[in-house]
């Protein structure tokens, strides 16, 4: 396997890092402070092409095969700072656009993936209620079907973009008795009535990616607006989630890579006792696991990619670069923290944001323990 990238995907790579050093350059911190997502970095991104990467460019897409928006992303996590930014951004490429690519009606696509791509629609996945995170098919969300429309009757918890989304694929199931075989998706414009959101969510970090709960009361959507098949939800779910569990930690490689720069920079200047604190082997050794983490992290990110070009991905795949992505991620800002000391702990130099940031990376799109377990389910045991 040769995972080095064709002309085209290394321009890509070096365009979107360009455009995020030069257009991407707000200050986070004063964002983060004002709970504020960031509509104008989105609006950029947009007209750049990056919320078109999946979508087909007969809807307004750039239609981009894996590798190269496994690239892209990298290049925007390592050029952008604005985590949050780049998560939201991320919510919408895979629990939105590409279950619309892959299930939505042409009707469906038509109205929704060019809005989605030029940034006049912001998109939003509503799966999770309060009492069903990790068990994300023990939900209460109600459809019933009443004429030409269904009828959605729930709540839903931890939605991110709520605030600002334009349109919901939201899950409800049309007989709880059914099992999975009552899962449906739909999508549920913001202002359909009966859809209302709750008071915004406060988080440790992605301060710059608004979420809320959403809540729906008798909220009537037309059954031209089922997302698959009736029944299908499942699939819906589970395609998504391959999509996203491979790809959404994707920028996290480009941020452990100016983690690390930063790091080695500052090693070498930073001077304690008469000589460079990289001199000593408790920080070198830090920096050294930084580079181990960084590049397993690529090789395992590189080689998804390369298995969904082939169609040959797995859940056990997304399942390990999942895994090893978040807690890289989170063990690669804790050692920069580490390195840079007392400068590394004050809110100006960014690194605290960047661990409070990497945190949540073991949480959404399945905890490192679903996994885990997923993982173990493959080697059966």
């Amino acid at each position: 396997m040769n995972f080095d990238p064709t002309p085209d995907q290394a321009a890509l790579y070096k365009e979107v890092l360009g455009f995020a050093r030069g257009a991407l350059r707000d200050d986070v911190a004063q964002l983060e402070a004002a709970g504020e997502f960031p509509r104008a970095a989105w609006d950029r991104c947009a007209a750049f092409g990056l919320q078109g990467l999946p979508i087909p460019p007969e809807y307004g897409g750039l239609g981009a095969d894996p590798i190269s928006i496994i690239l892209a992303l990298e290049a925007l996590g390592y050029g952008c700072e604005d985590n949050g930014l780049i998560f939201s951004i991320n919510a919408q490429l895979w629990a939105c656009e590409t279950p619309i690519v892959r299930f939505g009606t042409e009707e469906q696509k038509r109205r929704y993936l060019p809005g989605l791509a030029d940034g006049s629609l912001i998109g939003a996945h509503a799966m999770s209620e309060p009492g069903s995170g990790s068990d994300a098919f023990a939900l209460r969300t109600s459809a019933v079907r009443r004429g030409d429309a269904y009828v959605l009757d729930g709540g839903k918890t931890f939605v991110t973009n709520a605030p600002v989304a334009d349109v919901f694929v939201v899950f409800a199931t049309t007989d709880p008795s059914r099992g999975f075989a009552g899962l449906c998706a739909f999508l549920v414009d913001r202002d359909t009535p009966g859809l209302s959101l709750g008071r915004p969510l406060g988080k440790m970090g992605l301060k710059t990616s608004p979420m809320s709960e959403v809540f729906l009361d008798d909220c009537e959507v037309p059954a031209d607006r089922l997302l698959g098949r009736p029944g299908g939800g499942m699939a819906v779910f589970n395609s998504s989630m391959e999509w996203e569990r491979g790809c959404i930690l994707a920028s996290t490689v480009g941020s452990m890579q100016r983690q690390l720069e930063r790091s080695i920079a500052y090693a070498r200047e930073r001077k304690q006792f008469g000589k460079p604190i990289g001199a000593n082997q408790a920080v070198s050794h830090r920096i050294a696991d930084m580079k181990v983490r960084l590049e397993a992290a690529r090789m395992l990110l590189y080689r998804l990619g390369w298995l969904m070009e082939q169609q040959r991905s797995s859940s056990l795949d997304t399942a390990l670069t999942k895994l090893f992505l978040s807690e890289s991620f989170i063990a690669s800002s804790r050692d920069a923290v580490s390195v840079h000391g007392g400068y590394g702990y004050m809110t100006e130099y960014g690194l605290e944001r960047e661990l409070r940031d990497a945190i949540g990376s073991s949480l959404y799109s399945g905890t490192s323990d679903i996994q885990r377990n997923l993982i173990a389910a493959h080697l059966r045991l």
